[in-house]
Parts: structure tokens; C-alpha cells; sequence
């Protein structure tokens, strides 16, 4: 499906190149149509998917523990992050990996800047009572 989506982002990216305004960053405009074009997908299949993100590679060589443990919690932290709604997922990694700032988010999802910092209030809110649950264990 992801591929499906990349693909179907990039062919809009060529066919509507000329559209692009300047207003924002290509980066915003690109975004902004793989928002809608997963968007789309995910209603048309009616079923929460996972989207899974490559995490950064460390630049320094870490112990044999070290590395189980950080790998440990990035799964269960992408875990969680799953299991956000479309909408407050997309708001969480777009600002945590991939460094947008909320206007530029606004942007990309197509919504007021005050909604994505309600998004990401909600989703903050989840993961750290996630988090809680998870301690408690």
C-alpha cells in the first residue's frame, strides 16, 4: 500500500508541477498530496494500517545493550505511535521525524494551525498514558 500511495504522490507531483506556487517549500507541497493521497487510501480501505518508519542509523557504536535496549524502545514507541488515529499520527511524525513546524504542517493536512496543536495535544496525552501503562507493567 505504501508503495501504491509513493507511487501515486509521485505521478501528482509530475503531472501537476506547473501548479506549484512558490508559497511554500516543494518539501510542504509534496507532503501535502501524500497526506491526502494516504488519506484517501486508508478511507477507500477502511481499516487502520501501520506505517512503519526507518529509524535513524546512530553515529556512534554503542554497547551490545545499549543498542537492544534504544531498539526495544523505538519498537514500542513506533508501536504506539500506530496506534494514534491517522490524524494525530501524521501530526506526530511529521513534526518528530521529519522536523515540520506546525504551520507547515497546517499546510500538508489541509487544517488550522490551532487543529494540529490539538492534534498533537490529544496524541500526547495518549502516548504518555501509554507510556504510563507500559512502566506499570
Amino acid at each position: 500500500m505504501i508503495d501504491e500511495i509513493l507511487d501515486d504522490t509521485m505521478l501528482v507531483v509530475w503531472r501537476k508541477a506547473a501548479t506549484f506556487n512558490g508559497h511554500s517549500q516543494v518539501s510542504t507541497w509534496i507532503f501535502a498530496i501524500a497526506y491526502r493521497i494516504a488519506m484517501k487510501a486508508l478511507k477507500r480501505e477502511s481499516r487502520s494500517t501501520q506505517i512503519l518508519l526507518d529509524g535513524d542509523e546512530p553515529l556512534y557504536a554503542p554497547s551490545p545493550e545499549a543498542s537492544f535496549i534504544d531498539g526495544e524502545s523505538r519498537s514500542a514507541l513506533r508501536h504506539l505511535v500506530a496506534g494514534l488515529s491517522p490524524e494525530q499520527r501524521a501530526v506526530v511524525e511529521l513534526t518528530y521525524y521529519h522536523g515540520c513546524a506546525y504551520r507547515e504542517i497546517a499546510e500538508i493536512v489541509g487544517c488550522p494551525v490551532d487543529t494540529v496543536k490539538t492534534r498533537m495535544f490529544h496524541a500526547r496525552r495518549k502516548l504518555r498514558s501509554a507510556l504510563r501503562g507500559q512502566e506499570e507493567e
